[in-house]
């Protein structure tokens, strides 16, 4: 992959919706800039205009950190492999590649993210500017894998960011929720390709909160599912693997991830929301329905998945030694409710990383992560979920539902001033401001 060239392409007001359909905008115009320069020179022209300047990968989010009504860049021309320097261990690529092209290009040329989210369906500059993550007892979110980034500012300059260079603009923008300015490419650590091994087992509610620490400590990658109106749970471990490499059949890899994990998932919830009397049935039949599997591949193929069924999402980290607590409680909170859950509750863990806005900044980190299906009424079952979490000084995912503002963020995360000062230097007019940020980080 090569990064593209040309003229800017740029239309009028069009509406834009996100991924799962709960947030829609009209920019005054969409700029799809076929060069840094271009992209420079549409902040320049917003800026002097009066009007506000959003990026916007493909709308995974399921905030409106993206949406704007000012002028929308779209910088998915800007796109692939800049340049790799195998001696440092390190790729640099276009900030609007897909993480999937990243992934693929890498592997081709026998390398690899040390970690991964659950889809790679993103950009690479919206997944770290929103905090995507996967689960990792040592290695982190794909933010915390940065090495370098280039960034255009509110008034059009292009800053060249590390450890070494403006570290201080790098140290916050690795994760920035888009609120320091636009950014161009990213530098990322790689490492040779390697193997994974993934061992799913389905295991009860009771016995995986009861042996969660042990699980994490014992594998590289633990994460699990639990299906709310039962007491299942779906276990998923992934470790490095000397091989040899022995992916899922194509007959039982087809009936696990398609049929299983979107085909029927897709039916059975949109049964469940014509008649979602029938969910908790569901449920312990969907809960049953995904066996034990062990296979062998190579990282993304085992850290992703397709997930075609469109939902809505609220997830916090929690400090990792609050969650087996707070996940009892919202459990017996669906219990004793009259809510109707058919999708999971997602559990991943992190270790603590230094970037100041990031969900597990100084703190050893775990996630749960709610669930509804789109055009299902979430606001109920997220309202008590966030009550829980909150009472766990659970921090909200930058990307997904949540209520709350700077004053409770502020408390949450120590360095919450450090970011916003460094906000208020290179971008006080609030070029890149929305009514997102307002609220999560203040005027």
């Amino acid at each position: 992959m090569t990064a593209t060239s040309g003229t800017a392409a740029e239309s009028g007001r069009t509406a834009w919706r996100n991924w799962a359909g709960n947030v829609r905008a009209t920019p005054a115009r969409v700029v799809t800039p076929a060069s840094v320069g271009e992209l420079q020179e549409a902040v320049r022209r917003a800026a002097a205009e009066g009007l506000r300047v959003k990026a916007v990968g493909t709308g995974h989010s399921f905030t409106a950190a993206a949406a704007t009504d000012g002028v929308l860049i779209r910088p998915q021309a800007l796109s692939g492999i800049l340049s790799v320097d195998r001696a440092a261990g390190t790729v640099t690529v276009a900030a609007g590649t897909a993480l999937k092209d990243l992934n693929r290009a890498l592997a081709a040329q026998g390398l690899s993210l040390t970690n991964m989210g659950d889809i790679m369906e993103q950009t690479v500059s919206g997944a770290t500017s929103t905090g995507t993550h996967g689960t990792g007892r040592d290695s982190a979110s794909i933010a915390a894998q940065i090495r370098g980034l280039e960034l255009v500012t509110a008034d059009g300059r292009l800053l060249v960011c590390s450890e070494k260079e403006n570290p201080e603009v790098f140290a916050a923008a690795r994760l920035g929720i888009g609120a320091l300015g636009v950014v161009t490419s990213i530098t990322f650590a790689v490492e040779p390709l390697f193997l994974l091994t993934a061992r799913e087992e389905p295991m009860r509610f009771d016995r995986v909160t009861a042996e969660f620490d042990q699980h994490v400590a014992e594998n590289e990658h633990f994460e699990f599912y639990w299906f709310p109106h039962t007491g299942n749970c779906n276990t998923k471990r992934n470790n490095r693997s000397q091989g040899p490499a022995a992916p899922p059949g194509a007959v039982s890899g087809w009936i696990e991830d398609e049929l299983l994990s979107n085909g029927l998932f897709q039916a059975v919830n949109s049964l469940g929301r014509a008649v979602p009397a029938a969910i908790p049935s569901i449920a312990r039949i969907a809960s049953r329905a995904l066996s034990a599997r062990t296979y062998t591949d190579i990282p993304y193929k085992v850290f992703t998945s397709p997930r075609r069924v469109r939902f809505v999402e609220m997830e916090y980290a929690l400090p990792r030694e609050r969650a087996v607590e707070a996940l009892r409680e919202l459990k017996a909170m669906v219990d004793r409710s009259g809510l109707r859950i058919s999708f999971p509750v997602e559990v991943r863990t992190a270790p603590a990383d230094d970037i100041p806005l990031s969900t597990a900044s100084g703190r050893e980190t775990a996630y749960i992560a709610v669930h509804m299906y789109r055009g299902t009424p979430y606001q109920d079952y997220f309202t008590a979920a966030e009550r829980i979490f909150t009472a766990h000084g659970g921090r909200p995912h930058w990307g997904k539902v949540h209520t709350r503002d700077a004053e409770y963020l502020a408390a949450a995360y120590p360095r919450f001033g450090e970011f916003t000062a460094l906000r208020d230097r290179l971008d006080p007019d609030r070029v890149f401001g929305n009514d997102y940020l307002r609220r999560v980080l203040g005027d």
